[in-house]
């Protein structure tokens, strides 16, 4: 079977991708085709991330196996109808940290292969913008408590602290 995959770049304008790819590719190969869709060179770190139906981001399976035995989740590892199994299921993929291209992935429909030359790009619309935008990362109100804190009356008694018994 193959997948077409609609990928979005997350930038002002529509920067659009329709790719069509072989089912059993893994993460890895889906990495170097997005990214040479949208005009990168495949160079940079990046990351996947599993979401949910509100492209909440979750568990990441990176570029590269990061663990000393070779057991964690990473790219290679993972092949691409294992990950995405039905219609509609989506992936967040970054692209170089440093600037932190941000991607919308989507198995937009599954189907049979009229190609076996695969994969191929079957719409293209926009093109990347020179420079990442900026991220605003914008965390959630946990540490409220923080606020609270007295500098001067909670830390006058750090001297006679006994850390050796903490």
């Amino acid at each position: 079977m193959a997948y077409k995959i609609r990928v979005l770049l997350d930038v002002e304008k529509d920067v659009i991708r329709d790719i069509l790819v072989h089912e059993t590719i893994n993460l890895e190969d889906l990495h170097y085709i997005i990214a040479k869709s949208f005009g990168f060179q495949g160079l940079e770190m990046a990351s996947f991330y599993r979401t949910n139906e509100d492209w909440e981001q979750g568990e990441e399976i990176p570029l590269f196996d990061m663990s000393d035995d070779g057991s964690a989740l990473c790219m290679r590892k993972c092949l691409l109808k294992d990950v995405l199994t039905k219609e509609g299921d989506n992936l967040i993929y970054v692209y170089d940290f440093l600037s932190m291209w941000t991607f919308f992935v989507e198995l937009s429909k599954i189907m049979d292969p009229e190609e076996k030359d695969l994969p191929i790009i079957m719409l293209s619309i926009g093109t990347k913008p020179d420079k990442a935008p900026e991220k605003e990362f914008i965390a959630e109100d946990l540490f409220d408590d923080l606020d609270n804190f007295d500098d001067e009356t909670d830390m006058e008694n750090l001297d006679e602290f006994d850390y050796d018994n903490y």
